[in-house]
Formats: structure tokens, C-alpha cells, sequence
């Protein structure tokens, strides 16, 4: 099962940097897998240091604004078994240390086992917004990967979600990603029938934010 979370790690600087990742987990307790890519931050503050700590939220604004680079500094305090840094305002936490870590491809495979974990505030839970936010999110760092003209086909059906069923939060979350989206349009030079697509007035009546 892939669990989508916040994963935070500490350079060997001591700067925190704070990445959306969804580790597999498995069947074994207190164990799972993180594949970030070698060009990740993720990746190399977890082969130099080997510790981190795996936050799981339902704030998708943060989730949004880690996943496209603009997230401001976060409230958190040190961590309790490893030298990194717990998020004040996400609800379950745990601490892990690097197990085994594999780079021989350019997506690495590195083995994980938690050794303290922590709750700080009760989860919401996910409602379709949220989950639409989420998918959005991850949609926002495969542009590099996926054609523009299919993102923003993705695009327009996840904000029908967030249109119905989102609040003030997942609307901003949903905006700040469909502006890094369209402005990535524009550069590749978006054809003219794209340029026009609906889910650029995504909420009808309302100007995103």
C-alpha cells in the first residue's frame, strides 16, 4: 500500500527540507520503503545523514505547496530519536533511520524502519477535495514526465471535487498548483486549442486565489 505523507529530512548542514512522499508499506510493522529520485534533496540528506522523520497529514495545502517548492518554513520542533525535525501542525509522526538504501537506479529504493512515533493532532480525515488536491499535487511534479495537454485534462476533472466538496484550504491548494501548471503551459509554448481550455476558470462565478 502506497501512503501519501510528508517526509522531512535534515542536510548535513542541519537544513531542513520538507518533501510530499508516499512510502509502500508493507506487511512487517515499523518498516517501509521511500523511492525518491537520486536528483532529490530526499535522497541525499537521507544517504548522508540516514534519518528522517515521515509525517502523516490531511493538511493538503501543505502537502501542495512541498510538492511545488513554495511551502514557507514550518513550525517544528526536534525530533526525540534522530537528529530531525518533527512538523508542529500534522497529526501522526515517525521517526526512522535509513536501513538499506539502494541507488544503483535512478530511482533509489531505500529501506526504512521507525524507531519513535507520535501523534500531535487528531486527523479530519479526506474528503473528495482532498483527495482531488493530492492527486493534483502529484500531478505537479511529473511535469516533466506527463504531456501538459493530459495534466490539464487531469486537471479540469479534479476540480469538479474541489468545486463541490472543497473548502477554503483545498481551494487555495488547488490554485496554487493550477497556477504553477498554467504558467508551465505557457512555457512549452501550449497549442492554441489548450491555451483556452475551461480549467482556467476552473470555478465558475469565483476567481481562484
Amino acid at each position: 500500500m502506497i501512503l501519501e505523507g510528508i517526509v522531512t529530512t535534515l542536510s548535513s548542514e542541519g537544513t531542513m527540507n520538507v518533501a510530499p512522499m508516499g512510502p509502500k508499506i508493507g506487511r512487517q510493522p515499523g518498516r517501509f520503503l521511500l523511492r525518491p529520485y537520486r536528483t532529490s534533496t530526499t535522497y541525499r540528506n537521507l544517504k548522508d545523514c540516514g534519518e528522517g522523520v515521515l509525517h502523516v497529514t490531511d493538511d493538503v495545502l501543505l502537502i501542495a505547496q512541498a510538492a511545488i517548492g513554495i511551502l514557507p518554513v514550518p513550525a517544528s520542533r526536534p525530533a526525540e530519536r534522530i537528529n530531525g525535525r518533527v512538523l508542529l501542525t500534522t497529526g501522526r509522526y515517525l521517526e526512522f533511520r535509513v536501513i538499506e538504501l539502494d541507488d544503483r537506479t535512478e530511482r533509489t529504493t531505500i529501506e526504512i524502519e521507525a524507531v519513535a512515533q507520535g501523534v500531535l493532532t487528531d486527523l479530519f480525515g479526506l474528503n473528495r477535495a482532498k483527495h482531488a488536491v493530492i492527486e493534483a499535487a502529484i500531478l505537479a511534479t511529473r511535469l516533466d514526465f506527463l504531456p501538459i495537454d493530459e495534466i490539464l485534462d487531469d486537471f479540469k476533472r479534479l476540480a469538479i471535487p474541489v468545486d463541490k466538496t472543497g473548502g477554503a484550504d483545498e481551494r487555495l491548494a488547488f490554485g496554487v498548483l493550477l497556477d504553477r501548471i498554467q504558467d508551465h503551459a505557457r512555457s512549452v509554448q501550449l497549442s492554441a486549442r489548450s491555451s483556452e481550455d475551461p480549467i482556467l476558470h476552473c470555478f465558475p462565478g469565483e476567481a481562484l486565489p
